[in-house]
């Protein structure tokens, strides 16, 4: 596979590239992240490479991203057009103003706004809900985006980091009623975050949603550069998102599986983290944020990238979450209902207690 291989999101028609360019780096106003110049290098060696999947919030870097994102691309309809652009509405930015943020129909329609401003064009392809906004009607916020995609200001809608069952509630509601439904979920995945396999992801295949994975690299544990023999002692670049991941020894139980199967194939730690995420069941795009060139061309390399099958086990098998109730436990109800049979390529045990002939049952 490579960048330019090219898939639906969800049960959309939006075609969209295998990695999506995550542009919450873009902008130093934060003390760390990516300059202007180079941002613009990084977009257009993604787009230069096939790439044209690009996502930003309206949040990222005070809404800086957008602004950078706006003035490179947005101001070329060339460029513009080609793009699936997304970005995202919740977060405010007006401290102290109610409205300011969340998912009500006022505070929607003006993020769009200066989103729209920003990003200096007339529509978005992709609007995400990035946070569930427990205080408006779900009712709500789908009629607003319907109204948004019927304006033509918005061709598809997402939700990011929210509940499953606010987002089965949401889709079907809007199915229901005639509303645009929803294309895809954002969500964290990676090696050291699974736990969304409980409930989202199988959430997502069953309603058709395209599967973006966000920090595929566990917020950068996963890129290579921690070692066990730091534990401890390491001063990550963001700070104290990752000291609590870096003190666990699941993670570099991790980190050397992971290792040690990039050795087996001939490629580097980070790419077989990213190809293990892209080729989970439900994936469509996995988002990949780069501060630099080298970086961005060296995840790139994840897409050519083919884990064996027992390299996957391997992965799987340190990676494995505990997951919420029931999960776990319908794992192991197959016998009850499907004892004795071969449902879709797997066999299913004969419950112990299942009459062994018609003498036994009653």
């Amino acid at each position: 596979m490579s960048l330019d291989h090219y898939v639906t999101l969800g049960r959309s028609g939006l075609r969209v590239s295998p990695f999506c360019l995550g542009a919450m780096t873009f902008g130093e106003d934060l003390g760390w992240g990516t300059s202007v110049a180079d941002s613009n290098k990084i977009m257009d060696r993604f787009i230069e490479r096939g790439g044209n999947f690009i996502d930003t919030a309206n949040a990222y870097t005070r809404g800086h991203s957008e602004k950078i994102i706006g003035d490179h691309l947005g101001r070329d309809p060339r460029k513009r057009e080609r793009l699936v652009l997304a970005t995202k509405f919740f977060s405010s930015l007006y401290p102290g103003d109610p409205n300011g943020g969340g998912a009500n129909r006022k505070s929607i329609h003006a993020q769009l706004h200066e989103s729209l401003r920003r990003l200096q064009t007339d529509y978005v392809d992709l609007y995400w809900m990035h946070a569930w906004d427990r205080f408006t009607p779900i009712e709500e916020t789908m009629r607003t985006l319907d109204d948004l995609v019927s304006s033509g200001k918005v061709r598809y809608v997402g939700f990011s980091d929210t509940p499953a069952w606010k987002v089965a509630q949401a889709h079907m509601l809007a199915e229901l009623r005639g509303w645009t439904p929803l294309a895809a979920l954002q969500i964290e995945y990676s090696l050291l975050e699974r736990t969304v396999e409980g409930e989202l992801t199988p959430m997502a295949q069953e309603l058709g949603l395209g599967v973006t994975p966000w920090s595929p690299l566990g917020r950068g544990a996963l890129s290579g550069k921690y070692k066990r023999a730091d534990k401890g002692n390491h001063k990550p670049d963001r700070g104290n998102q990752l000291i609590g991941v870096l003190n666990q020894d699941r993670t570099y139980d991790i980190i050397e599986t992971a290792e040690a199967i990039a050795k087996e194939v001939g490629t580097t730690t980070a790419r077989v983290a990213l190809a293990w995420v892209q080729a989970r069941p439900g994936v469509a795009s996995t988002i990949i944020g780069a501060r630099t060139l080298d970086q961005l061309d060296d995840n790139l390399v994840a897409l050519e990238v083919k884990l064996p099958p027992q390299a996957i086990t391997k992965l799987d098998e340190v990676s494995r979450p505990k997951l919420n109730f029931p999960a776990e436990f319908l794992g192991f109800v197959g016998g009850f209902g499907y004892g004795g049979t071969n449902i879709r390529g797997v066999d299913y045990p004969v419950f112990p207690n299942a009459p062994k002939n018609d003498a036994e049952r009653y």
